[in-house]
């Protein structure tokens, strides 16, 4: 009976061993999945390829686990390892790019170079791609040796029943698979709105603790006790280190890829927020610029343009101009235009709470200068009391107006293109038609679309979209916005007019804007005379088939290249 319990403690013991090391191997797998999404900018591709590296590793892992004689000692020598490369590895990865991204600049700097004449080609072009690619790497590493734990807890649980056990695998895999469930809920429910470096640095310590453990209870079995014990410790206090000062120290790595001062950054439960700040004097002030994954949005210098085209072209074309619908803009800047036009409610929905109060309330958050130059920037619209925010999905929030039987007079689409498959949603056949349900029959829609220089392709595939989902009268215009190129809107009817005979029809625009002109709008609807030449072969976008989300992240890596497309 003493050795049956004695055995069954040590089942106990490896089986929630077994199930808490799964949930730390799948925690990994997202951890470095998301932060890779980061680096290189297209999420979901890069979920599926980690995942699939890792799983890959997993399987030559257990190959290689025969290889290790004493299965006690190389379990403990094996959640060191991952618990080392668990915590480390995001914060090695960040340093790899900082220091690739930097070095031509320090070269330059020490020989008086001029900034176009950089050393950023042949082996530092190499080095760069080596870096924004290392999380593939790691990724790798971390797989490989998260496959050895199954075979050498297995091989564990036959030496200490001294026998073959017939449904040992079984077990195994069992606590494998509810662990790793776990794990993903935690991922979800907390990890995922923590810091993470701090996630890192949980889980690494999950892997730690499993190794203290069995040090511990299998302490006669062991070898090399006291270096495993001091190195335990040594990497307790790494692991601390980084859940105190990691963020910290990431933040300050990711700061060296902006070219100007970072003033401010922080996590959403969404995206990466980044202020940055550049210097022009004492007389012109200072340009703010503001980055959501590494993604510039808008920059003070020039951002009236992109907002002056997107709003002045919908309400001088709408009949009226009571009631206006705004999708995205939580940054207040589209809605500052539309108050111009003195409207008596306008809705904003926008998903990110976090970003929305940032923008409502800027002196709760960010630092006193860069708070009063947001505040100067929005005109504190978000705070106007004819603003009703409704801080929710858009593609759900819709027929939620929908159901309480609402029109507009004018909606304006302001969100980011569609470098997500989230977003591609709301730029689908049925995100419109649902929108056009909630339109004015004399109104018109305005929608951000993206560049028509570097995306054609997407930005055409967004008016053909508008067009599928049964507007009247579909056109699109274009300008150069400064910080962003060449860039492009898509403007709509219900019925009646068209979008630019309606604004023909004026004498000029009904509110004036300190830059904007009715000649400069009218002439924005011009194109090339072979632009919309190969337009029938661009798909339109219904809903699942990411037919937008795909051209938009062709293009991109077309244009800039996959490694440079988050850099300013």
């Amino acid at each position: 009976m003493i050795i049956n319990r004695s055995r069954l403690w040590d089942d106990i013991l490896l089986i929630l061993t077994m199930a808490v090391l799964a949930g730390c191997g799948l925690i990994y797998e997202y951890l470095l999945s998301h932060y890779a999404g980061r680096v290189l900018g297209i999420m979901e591709s890069t979920i599926y390829a980690m995942i699939g590296l890792m799983i890959v590793a997993m399987g030559l892992g257990a190959f290689a686990a025969r290889k290790i004689q004493c299965a006690f000692n190389g379990f403990v020598w094996l959640e060191l390892t991952i618990a080392f490369l668990g915590s480390s590895s995001i914060l090695i990865i960040g340093g790899l790019i900082a220091l690739t991204q930097t070095f031509p600049e320090i070269l330059g700097s020490m020989f008086n170079l001029p900034p176009d004449a950089y050393p950023r080609g042949g082996l530092f072009k190499q080095l760069s791609f080596i870096a924004f690619n290392s999380p593939y790497f790691f990724g790798f590493i971390l797989g490989f040796f998260i496959g050895m734990e199954i075979p050498l807890i297995a091989r564990i649980r036959e030496e200490i029943h001294q026998k073959h056990l017939k449904n040992n695998l079984g077990t195994i895999y069992g606590a494998d698979y509810i662990g790793a469930g776990i794990g993903a809920a935690i991922w979800v429910i907390f990890l995922l709105s923590i810091d993470i470096s701090k996630a890192s640095a949980l889980t690494a310590a999950l892997n730690l603790s499993a190794g203290i453990i069995f040090i511990l209870y299998y302490w006669q079995k062991l070898t090399w006790r006291k270096t495993l014990i001091a190195a335990h410790g040594v990497l307790l206090v790494l692991i601390l280190a980084i859940y105190q000062y990691g963020n910290s120290w990431l933040s300050q790595m990711s700061n060296l890829l902006y070219l100007d001062k970072v003033v401010y950054s922080d996590k959403t439960r969404f995206q990466q927020l980044t202020f940055t700040q550049r210097n022009m004097g004492p007389n012109d002030g200072n340009i703010i610029n503001f980055y959501l994954n590494g993604r510039l949005q808008f920059s003070s210098s020039d951002e009236f343009i992109y907002h002056s085209y997107l709003v002045s072209p919908v309400l001088a074309g709408s009949a009226r101009h009571d009631n206006i619908l705004i999708i995205g803009g939580g940054d207040g800047l589209a809605l500052r235009d539309v108050l111009q036009w003195q409207p008596k409610k306008v809705t904003l929905v926008d998903l990110d709470t976090e970003l929305i109060e940032l923008f409502k309330h800027p002196h709760d958050k960010l630092p006193l200068s860069l708070a009063n130059a947001i505040e100067d920037l929005n005109a504190a619209s978000l705070r106007d009391k004819r603003v009703d925010i409704i801080s929710a999905d858009a593609f759900i929030a819709i027929d939620k107006l929908l159901q309480s039987g609402q029109t507009f007079d004018a909606i304006i689409v302001d969100l980011p293109d569609p470098s997500h498959p989230d977003l591609n949603k709301l730029y689908s056949v049925n995100f419109y038609a649902r929108l056009k349900q909630l339109l004015a029959g004399d109104g018109l829609i305005g929608i951000q679309s993206a560049s028509p220089y570097h995306a054609k392709n997407a930005f055409i595939a967004i008016g053909k979209t508008v067009q599928a989902a049964g507007y009247s009268t579909v056109q699109q215009y274009h300008d150069n916005v400064p910080s962003f190129g060449e860039w492009g809107w898509t403007i709509a009817s219900k019925m009646g007019a068209s979008p630019l005979s309606r604004l023909n029809s004026l004498p000029e625009l009904p509110v004036s804007h300190h830059w904007l002109t009715l000649p400069m709008v009218t002439n924005a609807f011009e194109f090339s005379r072979d632009f919309y030449l190969d337009s029938d072969s661009v798909p339109i976008n219904y809903l699942g088939s990411h037919a937008i989300y795909q051209l938009h992240q062709q293009a991109w890596q077309d244009q800039q290249g996959l490694n440079n497309a988050h850099l300013q």
